[in-house]
């Protein structure tokens, strides 16, 4: 074959012309030619070695969330390949591009028990949008097309390609090795809903007497958060998020209610969705989380549903108008076509910012008299409120399930919109808060990032510490120290009269773990030095550690309904 490359190369060369930048991964005996091929390319994508192919996975999807790019990870066969799983699951579940790269035992192989062999396209076929495992070389530029096309067209999603050893050194025609640039970021080649559904749905909200906004992580994905908050601002509508939509718009607009649901939703928000005629949902589900089981809002409401997955629509709740569609281009029709309803109408004034204002009345009084204490062991409120004031505007905020997600969501207010906070609420696996954050800052090396989590979920993946002394990756991490698996025993507390079984550990010094690892550290356990150590925190230039000596969770007020009662 004349003009041939490798498919190791052809792969390289076709991450390159899709935009990427960097591949996060974990190295392996059946990964060798790819690795050979970086070595010979130095100039071409960065590889940031990993200590867990978990935490490869976690990095991609941080880095894709912040850039709105493709995050790339790879691994080897066998283990590498189930380990590589949890962050395409996470990613696909949440809308989010990563391309997952495994290498393979060789196709004459296969059959004959080489080691580490597994059905790598089975295990994971039914949990990413696009998955194959290429059998000859010349098919790698396809293959990639084809995935990079799946990830960031239509729901975004992860999508995972299976690397045969052989299929890596096998040769691949020059001419094939081309892409279409635009599908490396999403959404590419959006689509608008239908005029007609667009004039419906306008026509109802025009004429409501309290429209209220459901919003998701779609509208941050879509880049359309200026249109939702005009549109909100003329309808004098709230606007209440999910946890992924929050940034939707920014938190201190006076129509902004916050969070709503059962993990970081309060009751005074959730009085503001149950007083809407009209719900308008975007870019949202409309799952158990974010509406307390379907609960708020309640049956009452009709329901306007704007998603560009329309397997989304009218699941859990019967819908007056489905608009099937990208979140920006179906706003932006729904706003024009709003507009003409209104053109002439004196200014709005259903009530909107009136009903926010005393929501968030009632929720910040709450908030301040905990925040404002000098108790031991330190409020999870009190590290909220310290960290918003030390932290810049632009600064993103990643936490991990557990302690930090109600109370990051619930707490701690964003003044501008835009994605400027992660967390992982498809599956709530615990560790993904270190390398997400890890991956946001090469995503988005300017911002201070800072990475939230538990004592449980440092202990997932305490190993990548290296990583960041390695790279000199400069996050601020913030351990909840509290030497529990604290949502379940509060889960136990709450349901199971408190009937703790096998959720707690012994205390950790987790300042003096990162210190071994080279990481600049601080342990905290009064809330009077909290705000100052935090500050030096941010402050500093490289990776460091925040220990705080933290309340329990079973002991805490945490905006959790299922726990308020």
């Amino acid at each position: 074959m004349s003009n041939a490359t490798t498919g190791a190369q052809a792969l390289l060369r076709m991450l390159e012309k899709h935009g990427v930048d960097v591949v996060f991964g974990l190295c392996g005996d059946t990964s060798l030619p790819l690795y050979d091929a970086m070595y010979r390319d130095p100039r071409g994508v960065r590889h940031i070695l990993t200590r867990d192919e978990r935490s490869a996975g976690y990095m991609a999807d941080g880095y894709a969330r912040v850039t709105g790019k493709v995050g790339v990870c790879e691994g080897p066969s066998g283990g590498g390949a189930t380990y590589l799983l949890p962050g395409l699951v996470e990613a696909n579940e949440s809308s989010v591009p990563v391309l997952g790269l495994t290498s393979d035992v060789s196709v004459p192989s296969r059959g004959r028990f080489p080691l580490t062999e597994l059905d790598q396209e089975g295990l994971y076929r039914p949990l990413t949008k696009f998955n194959t495992v290429i059998d000859r070389s010349a098919d790698v530029p396809k293959a990639m097309r084809a995935a990079f096309r799946a990830m960031t067209t239509g729901k975004p999603g992860s999508a995972h390609l299976g690397l045969p050893f052989d299929v890596q050194t096998g040769p691949v025609e020059e001419s094939e090795i081309w892409a279409q640039a635009e599908h490396g970021r999403a959404p590419s080649w959006r689509s608008a809903p239908a005029a007609d559904d667009v004039e419906r749905a306008a026509a109802l909200i025009a004429s409501a007497r309290r429209p209220v906004f459901l919003v998701g992580g779609g509208v941050i994905a879509a880049g359309t958060e200026a249109v939702l908050t005009g549109l909100a601002e003329r309808l004098d509508a709230p606007v209440c998020t999910t946890v992924s939509g929050k940034g939707a718009i920014a938190e201190t607009h006076p129509l902004a209610a916050g969070v709503v649901g059962s993990n970081g939703g309060v009751l005074a928000t959730r009085a503001v969705i149950d007083a809407a005629d009209v719900v308008v949902v975007i870019g949202c589900r409309a799952g158990s989380t974010s509406t307390e089981h379907w609960r708020h809002p309640g049956p009452a409401a009709k329901i306007v549903h704007l998603d560009v997955d329309p397997n989304v629509i009218a699941v859990n709740y019967a819908t007056e108008v489905a608009l099937v569609g990208d979140a920006k281009l179906g706003l932006e029709a729904l706003d024009e076509a709003i507009a003409d309803r209104l053109k002439g109408a004196p200014p709005r004034d259903g009530g909107g910012r009136a009903s926010v204002t005393e929501a968030k009345r009632i929720k910040w009084s709450a908030f301040r008299a905990i925040a404002e204490r000098d108790e031991t062991p330190i409020r999870p409120e009190r590290l909220i409120a310290d960290l918003r004031a030390v932290l810049p505007e632009d600064a993103i905020v990643v936490a991990d399930p557990g302690t930090p997600c109600p109370y990051v969501s619930a707490y701690f207010e964003l003044p501008r919109a835009g994605r400027r906070f992660l967390t992982n609420r498809a599956h709530g696996a615990l560790g993904w808060s270190m390398s997400a954050a890890t991956g946001a800052w090469f995503g988005r090396p300017e911002a201070k990032v800072v990475a939230i989590m538990g004592d449980g979920s440092f202990g997932f993946t305490v190993g990548e510490l290296e990583t960041l002394v390695r790279n000199r990756v400069p996050i601020v991490m913030i351990v909840v120290s509290n030497a529990v698996f604290g949502w379940i025993k509060a889960s136990q507390k709450a349901g199971y009269d408190a009937r703790y079984f096998s959720v707690d550990f012994s205390r950790t010094d987790h300042a003096a773990i990162a210190a071994a690892y080279g990481v600049t550290s601080f342990r905290v356990e009064d809330p009077r030095a909290l705000k100052d150590t935090l500050a030096r925190a941010v402050a500093h230039d490289g990776p460091v550690v925040v220990d705080v000596i933290a309340q329990p969770l079973q002991d805490a007020a945490a905006p959790v309904s299922q726990w308020m009662g």
